[in-house]
């Protein structure tokens, strides 16, 4: 089956195009960073426009590089939420429209369904059952999953994500945005000796994540001493150490709760080298199996999309003429795939 995928959640406008058989033949992203910079941060009436006007050009250049015609494709999946509600229905509007036209199965895709399965798309894939660790700009959870669609949410972040926490550090500390990415590379300048910052919830039960209490103590620290470039960087390491050992405490707590050996890591601050690194060594400790999205689809995609999408349209899948866009939708509602 060869399924186009279509991603508008937020400030990415992407398009990809996979085969069942074959496995993914392109994909194309385009970032709107330069147009969000100068506010530093997403404006979502301008991220909307922007997705109407760099959607269909996408749309074309895949089908251009694949060597297809957008008639061969089979079903078609678009990013139906969670998200920016406007950017959602850019690409649920023109998705759907689309199948009507040529008569095509459609799918509506569960964003964070697709960080969780973009590791599929390695050629060394994880097996079900494993835990997953879903850390972005705007989702921290641990999930436990059995399979497509069998999910059960074990915690997740009661306030912001970590990737949320990251840029809003950055944003404190006058880095460009996007902030997580300039906070980490400011990091590695930092004195790993001068700060320590709480590892917030770790002290306690359970697997849930807290971490606005760590951007107002990078606010409080900076206030307290030299505003120098030195001290922004030891913030910046003391602030991605504390994160990422948060993490890390929680996703082998998770892993020893549940009994499995199989921790996958997706979504935006996977990305992350140190919490990469920490992981690995947490799997060559323990004897556990560590699986990461490929770089390039570590931030919002389509090829991702596109897949989970393929997935639940070969399983029978697909959607009504009616059509939907929700900001806010929880993984534990998606249906099952028997396989």
């Amino acid at each position: 089956m060869l399924v186009l995928g279509i991603e508008t959640s937020c400030d990415e406008t992407a398009t990809a195009l996979y085969d069942s058989e074959r496995g993914l033949l392109a994909h194309e992203v385009y970032s709107q960073i330069e147009l969000h910079a100068e506010y530093g941060g997403v404006v979502p009436e301008l991220a909307s426009r922007d997705h109407i006007r760099k959607l269909t050009p996408l749309i074309r250049q895949v089908c251009e590089k694949a060597k297809l015609a957008l008639t061969d494709v089979d079903g078609i999946a678009y990013t139906a939420g969670p998200g920016l509600l406007g950017a959602l229905l850019v690409g649920t509007t023109l998705g759907r429209t689309l199948a009507f036209t040529l008569d095509k199965p459609a799918i509506a895709v569960h964003h964070m369904e697709g960080h969780l399965l973009a590791p599929m798309l390695d050629p060394n894939p994880p097996e079900f059952p494993f835990v997953a660790l879903l850390v972005s700009g705007g989702h921290t959870q641990l999930v436990q999953v059995d399979g497509i669609g069998k999910y059960t949410l074990l915690g997740e972040s009661v306030d912001d994500a970590a990737g949320e926490a990251f840029d809003k550090t950055a944003k404190l500390l006058k880095l460009p945005y996007p902030g997580g990415p300039a906070l980490a590379e400011l990091a590695k300048k930092g004195n790993p000796e001068r700060f320590t910052f709480p590892r917030p919830m770790t002290d306690r039960p359970g697997l849930d994540f807290s971490f606005s209490g760590l951007k107002t103590f990078a606010l409080y620290t900076q206030r307290e001493n030299r505003d120098d470039e030195q001290t922004k960087a030891d913030i910046a390491y003391a602030f991605e150490h504390a994160v990422v050992e948060t993490l890390f405490i929680k996703c082998r707590r998770a892993l020893e709760q549940t009994g499995l050996t199989t921790l996958v890591m997706a979504g935006g601050v996977s990305a992350n080298q140190k919490l990469r690194a920490r992981l690995d060594q947490l799997a060559k400790d323990k004897g556990y199996e560590v699986h990461y999205p490929q770089n390039e689809f570590c931030t919002d995609n389509a090829a991702m999309i596109a897949y989970a999408g393929c997935q639940r349209l070969m399983a029978g899948q697909h959607e009504g003429l009616e059509f939907y866009s929700k900001a806010r939708w929880s993984l534990e509602d998606l249906p099952a795939i028997s396989k």
